[in-house]
């Protein structure tokens, strides 16, 4: 595939569909998104609530999704399903 073909919507899903699994879980272990938000570092939870709906385009990068793994005690795969 040539990059120049690549539709923006397709780099959108993919962050749609990580911000939705993160939430999944999240919830699964029965956290709020201020105790995520907390437990990496953050005082409020402007950039989970924000990443795990992809608002104004604001998604997680790695190293989140490294530490919210640890929080969550799951596999990094877990967001990419």
């Amino acid at each position: 595939m040539n990059i120049e073909n690549l539709d923006e919507n397709i780099v959108d899903e993919f962050y749609i569909n990580i911000g939705k699994n993160v939430k999944r879980l999240r919830e699964e272990k029965g956290l709020t998104q201020l105790q995520l938000s907390q437990a990496l570092g953050f005082k409020s939870v402007g950039l989970v609530s924000q990443s795990e709906l992809y608002l104004k385009k604001q998604h997680f990068n790695l190293k989140h999704l490294y530490l919210i793994s640890l929080v969550l005690e799951c596999n990094m795969n877990e967001f990419f399903k």
